[in-house]
């Protein structure tokens, strides 16, 4: 670092590097911060890079995890830091741009040793390092202020209050990737951590008031989608790219514990276009759902969770319940603009799952919306092209078209919706059909997928159950819709026992008047949901049949007959 490093294969004979690593301790008021501190770095744009990057202070990391307990160094840049914060904003505002510079390289540093130092030792370990005492040397005070809590405590401010400018959008990125970084801790556990030091500062504390802004601000940098500042705006070098070195590191990091609070799928495959075109929007995102998924404290929920279940739209003027103090307010119809253009990443997915899922007033209104397929297109997308994506997206996009059909006025409604020229599906042109028919065929063609290929029992059961629950509003069906209905592959389980084909015969010529004759076949897809389907005249009817368990076999029995045209 220092002024004159500008290269990744420079770093392992810095100077200031050796010397911040070294063992003689520094002051925080050395003029050797403002030294190390005057450096522009070329920043890594793809893995090998920032394998590179990790090789080349590997050694500079592993001195100072070896001398900081004796000289306290990782203390003093943090105070650093620190004390530049405090002027942050005003520097903003007076378009301070060296302040700024010089902050963010602070920063950058910091967040650099930090995942090394996370990697390598426990919390215990980690706050020991944290709480070293300059006056008493070998030893660790315990009096002195913890430095982790007052660095977890300036990032969330550094976070909610700078304004997000062009001359400070690295630095607020990189107060949110370290955010990341912090609590990248579960990633070195088995176990799930319920009781984390890094979870206990942010749910406690200093860090709590800031709770609902926190959420609040991490929604709306996914909401605006700011890009990244073009190069010579800042006075530092950086990349068209966008983004700083450490967004590159954070993103690994935070993939690792997306994968750990999500349904187990591998990560995800990269989409370096989003994330280029706006870094911070997209580690907003990823800071947000981690917080989110963070454990419950024995005596207190997460109050992060509690934010994102309860907060309103702007439009709403009923008072907020006094029994949750971090609800707030956001404007709902920016937020269903931004989830409905976002669905191509894997965490706006699984991000519109954790609102529809948790936060009733989002539901609603996204259940009342009258472009509704401006949401549902991009999630059949997903199903549609179900060999491109990971298993955990798959299984969020459906979950999310289980919540919306649970709903009768969901499922009237998108068969009134008309769709031209849908160029994704490559089975059919489809020149004109109805959203109703577009999700049932990609329903369809996803259990054909599923019992092909994967044969994923959970997937194949709610793949079922979201056409039983649509099944009910049926209306005007496409003729390809139909068909595909009728020809749902032969052999891919065995028939039901004779005994449920008399239930089914009785319930059949009960309900619908029609002889049993016409009941052309019968499938036992699952044992949740199996299916009749029969032809008679020019009408071609679908039963879908719920029984008890997978042991029955005159279990009960209950048929939704519906009938339309035949093509």
């Amino acid at each position: 670092m220092g002024a004159n490093s500008s290269s990744i294969s420079e770093l392992p004979e810095n100077e200031y590097l050796k010397k911040l690593s070294g063992a003689e301790p520094i002051s925080e008021n050395d003029p050797f911060w403002n030294q190390l501190l005057s450096f522009s770095f070329t920043t890594p744009t793809n893995s090998a890079e920032l394998k590179l990057l990790e090789e080349a202070t590997i050694s500079v990391c592993k001195s100072l995890v070896e001398k900081n307990p004796r000289t306290g160094n990782l203390g003093s840049l943090i105070k650093v830091f620190l004390s530049r914060t405090k002027e942050l904003k005003i520097s903003a505002e007076c378009q301070n741009h060296l302040f700024i510079w010089q902050a963010h390289n602070a920063l950058f540093i910091i967040c650099c040793l930090l995942k090394v130092f996370i990697s390598r030792m426990s919390e215990e370990e980690l706050q020991l390092h944290f709480t070293y005492e300059d006056k008493t040397p070998g030893s660790y005070g315990t009096e002195c202020e913890d430095l982790i809590e007052e660095l977890l405590c300036c990032l969330i401010q550094l976070i909610v209050e700078i304004p997000l400018l062009d001359i400070t959008y690295s630095i607020s990125l990189e107060a949110v990737t370290t955010l990341v970084v912090f609590l990248s801790c579960q990633l070195f556990h088995k176990e799930i951590l319920r009781e984390s030091l890094i979870h206990k500062y942010l749910m406690h504390g200093r860090c709590l008031p800031y709770t609902s802004r926190l959420v609040k601000t991490l929604l709306y940098n996914f909401i605006r989608q700011e890009r990244s500042p073009p190069p010579g705006t800042h006075v530092f070098q950086q990349q068209p790219d966008g983004g700083g070195l450490l967004y590159g590191i954070a993103s690994g990091v935070a993939t690792g514990l997306r994968t750990v609070f999500t349904l187990g799928g591998v990560g995800s495959k990269p989409t370096p276009q989003l994330e280029q075109c706006s870094p911070l929007a997209h580690q907003s995102l990823l800071l947000l759902l981690v917080l989110a998924n963070l454990t419950d404290a024995p005596d207190t929920p997460n109050p992060y969770r509690q934010a994102i279940m309860s907060f309103k739209n702007t439009q709403d003027s009923s008072a907020f319940s006094s029994s949750n103090p971090h609800a707030f307010q956001i404007n709902f119809n920016s937020l269903y603009t931004a989830l409905c253009e976002q669905q191509r990443s894997d965490q706006a997915t699984l991000l519109l799952y954790m609102l529809l899922h948790q936060n009733g007033n989002v539901r609603t209104y996204v259940l009342a919306r009258t472009d509704i397929e401006n949401l549902v297109l991009p999630i059949l997308e997903i199903l549609y092209h179900v060999e491109e994506r990971n298993s955990h997206h798959v299984y969020m996009a459906l979950i999310i078209l289980l919540i919306l059909t649970e709903d009768d006025g969901f499922n009237r409604s998108i068969h009134e919706v008309i769709l031209k020229n849908i160029t994704w599906y490559a089975e059919r042109v489809l020149t004109e059909i109805s959203l109703g028919s577009l999700l049932i065929l990609v329903v369809i063609r996803t259990i054909q997928y599923n019992m092909t290929r994967t044969r994923d029992k959970y997937l194949h059961t709610n793949c079922l159950a979201a056409l039983a629950n649509m099944s009910a509003q049926f209306r005007s069906l496409h003729q390809y819709a139909a068909q595909r209905i009728i020809r749902v592959p032969d052999g891919s389980v065995p028939f039901l026992p004779s005994s449920c084909y008399d239930k089914g015969y009785a319930e059949f010529q009960t309900g619908c008047n029609i002889s049993p004759k016409m009941l052309c076949k019968c499938y036992r897809l699952h044992y949740v949901l199996d299916t009749y389907m029969l032809r008679s005249g020019e009408c071609v009817g679908v039963a879908f049949v719920t029984t008890t368990g997978p042991c029955s076999t005159i279990a009960q029995v209950v048929f939704l007959f519906y009938v339309f045209q035949e093509p």
